[in-house]
């Protein structure tokens, strides 16, 4: 995969692809991530980027020029899926980063400032995402979030690929909770059943602390019908021991 950021602050991207799992996907070939200063595009002395708003009103708004200069550069003849980092777009999940990782080029927009002159939406027809229902100074941290989701799912990036595959909102519920050495700790005990070697009492026990993980924290994850007929009945039993000690709403 090749991914192109464009940013008016590429300092902020330093170091941050080249640590940890992104940096190894990075450094094996997998992936090749590009930063581009959008004040390379401009025609102007000042490298001027944005300007006052029509109509007036409080801040700067990015002007359109620079941005399609940059993409008509790094773009060429090249097919890339292009997504503008705006509070408009459409809230972020996992889906959304599978999706996305299926794709061979990125060309991710940091917006900043008061937004984007309009006609960028309307010319580039980009995929417009948003990290939520709050407020960044820009896009930077919405592309590293993006960039970082969608890399370790590309084939090969993470060692095991099951350890994705049970990962939370992989299968519409988070995931279990997970132990490690040592047995005990501060009174506090690893449940027998993950020292039983018992495989399949161990798949079971993970399915239900999962489901109960999901009811307890974030209902709203679980749809019933995409369960699928071998959990469901331990659906309705982990739904009877919730709501009968008053954790489910």
């Amino acid at each position: 995969m090749r991914v192109d950021i464009i940013t008016l602050f590429p300092g902020m991207f330093r170091g941050i692809f080249q640590e940890s799992m992104i940096g190894r996907a990075v450094a094996s070939g997998k992936v090749t991530i590009n930063i581009h200063n959008l004040r390379t595009y401009t025609s102007d002395r000042h490298r001027t980027v944005d300007d006052i708003p029509f109509g007036g009103g409080p801040g700067m708004v990015i002007k359109p020029e620079p941005v399609f200069e940059a993409l008509k550069d790094i773009k060429g003849r090249r097919k890339a899926k292009v997504i503008l980092v705006s509070p408009q777009g459409r809230p972020y999940h996992q889906k959304c980063a599978l999706a996305l990782a299926k794709e061979k080029a990125l060309v991710i927009i940091c917006g900043h400032y008061e937004g984007f002159d309009e006609r960028i939406r309307r010319g580039l027809k980009p995929m417009e995402i948003s990290m939520g229902d709050y407020v960044l100074t820009g896009g930077e941290i919405p592309a590293m979030t993006i960039v970082d989701s969608v890399v370790r799912l590309l084939p090969g990036v993470v060692g095991d690929p099951e350890s994705i595959e049970n990962e939370s909102f992989m299968n519409s519920r988070l995931d279990f909770p997970q132990y490690t050495r040592p047995r005990v700790y501060k009174k506090m005990n690893v449940p027998d059943v993950l020292l039983s070697g018992n495989h399949k009492e161990i798949k079971v026990w993970r399915l239900r602390e999962a489901l109960k993980n999901t009811l307890k924290r974030r209902p709203d994850l679980l749809n019933k019908e995409k369960l699928g007929k071998s959990v469901r009945p331990i659906f309705e039993e982990v739904l009877k021991e919730v709501k009968s000690h008053g954790q489910h709403k």
